[in-house]
């Protein structure tokens, strides 16, 4: 069976967009090839910063002809019925339709439509054009001969005067080649804007710019690779990290992994060649965080550290060029030195500033007292600025400076919950957010509580508070960390809390997709800052939205299905206005643990068996008495029922009541045997009204019991 080759090079496309548009180039051949007709047996993408590349392998030759009928009306049908049947078929008059018979209708008309197969060739050359020209690129631009005016030429070819193709950079060639594995194979010659796909294409752009003539994907690979174009990224990749490791190594230095910058960089270069630069040692006084960052955001490089240190950096940087240069990479190494000295300067100088005073002091005194601030200290300073300039932070919810108010009043009532202490909670929320008004953060917005914490511990912060700082925003998503400090969590509940309550107050709240505010982070990071760190604050006395509360409950079913717990189980003791959290988890874990043991599957069975009955006459409208009468109960199952409910019922709520809900579990299963008996002996649907009403009163007292643990009923199985 044949294979398909097709490559799209550009000029440099974003290291950004480059797998997710090879990604999208896929699944747009492939579906359209498999809805006229063909299948394929495996498909491959592959992309440079200059190329988008597909493999397609074992592709049918044609597609399969296709016969449809399409019935019609009856052959005795006034004329304007048949004309539209004709029409609808594709027909020019009713000669073409076939007649068939019905037993019951008679006769009426069929059309026998019959499209031939189409062979593969007509239909890539078909579909091609259109997923080019509609190809889904975040950012694009305009290029090529078609926007040029009639009578112009654009790069040798006449303009058309109309729109041009949209790209993400300029499109300079296509190659589109097909045929069978070890046959001669032909080039498919569609055309868009001017281009029209050929057997040609071009290797590195400085190593190697010569054509390259092509026939099907094993040669095409091997001739970029002899131009200086590795294909596949993930090869990329993993050259490149080796190559940094082992010269790092060699150096004495561990390299410094970072798997969103080695990413980067191989979709930033066709043919990696990696080499090491250095910088003054003084820079080394910077934060470890402020020279990676720096670094890699200006001149996306790796940083080293001395070998087996773990913390700390040392003064040599890993620099990924994408030309093999002739004197080892020495202009490129001092190049990037230039630059990357550059850039650390203004670092320090940011991080010099930032521990000095601001001059406008007089200013801040209002800000000052209103938080009690100390502004002999930079942070307190910075604190002091965003009060003062009135910062906004949401149109709808005030400056930072009020909001900081708020949460201040709101840690002070979890400081008590999580057994914070107080002054250290209300000390932590003050300066939590200041650091939004340093030079540092301003440049690196990604290290906001960091450079707080860093900043706290030079002026003699206490410890808890200076870690407040910087985990008050954890954890950031599901594989982060959670805060461990107690003022540390009482911090950061408040300032989550904070956050979905105003939202939800003016009603911005998350709708499908959209979620820009990002509250269902915010809302998980509380799930699992209350779960993992064991906090019992109940949410109704922080806000009494039930909406609010039935999004957290939304957010802990996410978090417990991740855990394992099975969506029944969370259904059974998640109860609408259940406000605390960790106690539904407890329950949840205790009903798992409790439901797979034969006690277990005894007390599921006992009350579903009771339940249902029950629900049944209920639906049905039968009277059911309001409790049981113990004078009415007449036969010995149902009295050893009702003693049984009556000692269970006291049992599960003591164990309740302590929270041991294993054992409130175990007391319930007790009910097993007097329920099994008492269905076996006596009949539920008594002659005597009275009767019949209390025994469907014992019925509901099972339900009632079993309901302080769980509701078993929404259990599967």
């Amino acid at each position: 069976m044949p294979d398909l080759l097709l490559e799209l090079r550009s000029e440099e496309i974003p290291a950004r967009m480059q797998r997710k548009a090879a990604g999208d180039l896929k699944k747009l051949v492939t579906d359209a090839l498999v809805e006229a007709g063909l299948t394929y047996e495996g498909a491959r993408e592959y992309w440079t910063p200059r190329r988008l590349t597909l493999d397609i392998r074992g592709l049918t030759a044609r597609s399969a002809d296709q016969r449809e009928e399409i019935k019609g009306p009856s052959t005795k049908a006034p004329e304007q019925a048949i004309q539209g049947f004709l029409r609808k078929a594709g027909l020019d008059s009713v000669e073409e339709a076939q007649v068939a018979s019905d037993p019951k209708k008679g006769d009426f008309y069929v059309a026998v439509i019959s499209k031939p197969g189409r062979a593969a060739e007509e239909i890539i050359a078909d579909v091609m054009p259109g997923i080019i020209r509609s190809f889904p690129w975040p950012k694009s631009m305009r290029s090529g001969a078609a926007s040029a005016p009639k009578g112009m030429r654009f790069n040798g070819i006449d303009g058309k005067g109309s729109e041009s193709l949209r790209w993400v950079r300029p499109l300079q060639s296509i190659v589109c080649m097909f045929g069978p594995e070890h046959d001669e194979t032909q080039i498919i010659p569609f055309e868009v804007d001017g281009i029209t796909a050929s057997n040609v294409t071009y290797g590195h752009r400085f190593h190697a710019p010569e054509a390259i003539t092509v026939r099907r994907f094993d040669d095409y690979v091997a001739s970029l690779e002899k131009a200086k174009v590795m294909l596949d990224a993930e090869r990329r990749k993993d050259v490149i990290l080796h190559d940094a490791k082992d010269l790092t190594f060699a150096n004495g230095l561990d390299l410094v992994e970072d798997e969103g910058l080695l990413e980067e960089v191989s979709g930033l270069v066709e043919w990696p060649h990696v080499l090491m630069g250095a910088f003054e040692e003084d820079y080394l006084q910077i934060p470890a965080e402020i020279i990676r960052l720096t670094i890699k955001t200006n001149q996306k490089c790796f940083v080293t550290r001395p070998q087996g240190v773990t913390e700390g950096l040392s003064n040599h940087f890993i620099l990924i060029s994408n030309i093999e240069a002739k004197d080892g990479g020495k202009e490129i190494i001092h190049g990037n030195g230039k630059v990357v000295r550059a850039r650390l300067s203004d670092a320090k100088h940011f991080w010099t500033r930032d521990q000095g005073n601001l001059p406008d002091l007089e200013t801040l005194k209002a800000s000052a007292d209103k938080f009690g601030l100390d502004l002999s200290k930079p942070l307190d300073q910075r604190m002091a600025k965003l009060d003062a300039l009135n910062v906004t932070f949401h149109a709808k919810l005030g400056t930072q400076g009020a909001r900081v108010e708020r949460i201040r009043a709101l840690a002070k009532q979890i400081a008590g919950v999580v057994g914070a202490e107080e002054t250290l909670v209300d000390r932590a929320v003050v300066l939590a957010k200041a650091d939004l008004r340093t030079e540092a953060v301003g440049e690196f917005p990604e290290l906001q509580g960091l450079m707080g914490r860093k900043y706290a511990g030079i002026q003699g912060e206490d410890a808890s508070v200076a870690a407040a700082i910087e985990d008050h925003y954890k954890p950031q998503g599901p594989s982060d960390r959670v805060p461990e400090d107690k003022v540390a969590i009482a911090v950061a509940l408040a300032d989550k809390l904070d956050t979905l309550v105003g939202f939800w107050a003016i009603d911005e709240k998350p709708t499908g997709s959209k979620d820009p505010y990002a509250l269902r982070r915010a809302a998980l990071g509380v799930v699992r800052i209350m779960l993992e760190r064991k906090v019992r604050l109940p949410l109704l006395s922080v806000f009494k939205d039930a909406d609010l509360l039935s999004f957290f409950h939304d957010r802990l079913k996410v978090y417990l299905r991740d855990m394992g717990a099975r969506h029944d189980i969370i259904d059974a003791v998640l109860t609408p206005d259940a406000d605390d959290l960790l106690l539904v988890a407890r329950r949840a874990e205790a009903l798992t643990a409790f439901i797979t043991s034969e006690d277990g599957k005894n007390l599921l069975a006992g009350t579903k068996r009771a339940t249902q009955l029950l629900a049944a006459e209920e639906k049905k409208g039968t009277v059911v008495a309001d409790a049981v009468s113990p004078d009415l109960l007449k036969l010995d199952a149902e009295q050893a029922l009702y003693a049984a409910i009556t000692s269970a019922t006291s049992e599960a709520a003591a164990a309740v009541k302590s929270e041991d809900f294993r054992s409130a579990m175990e007391a319930l299963s007790k009910l097993r045997g007097p329920v099994d008996t008492f269905f076996e002996a006596v009949l539920v649907n008594d002659e005597d009204p009275a009767v019949r009403a209390n025994r469907l009163a014992l019925l509901k007292a099972i339900r009632e019991a079993t309901g302080t643990v769980a509701d078993f009923s929404k259990i599967s199985g």
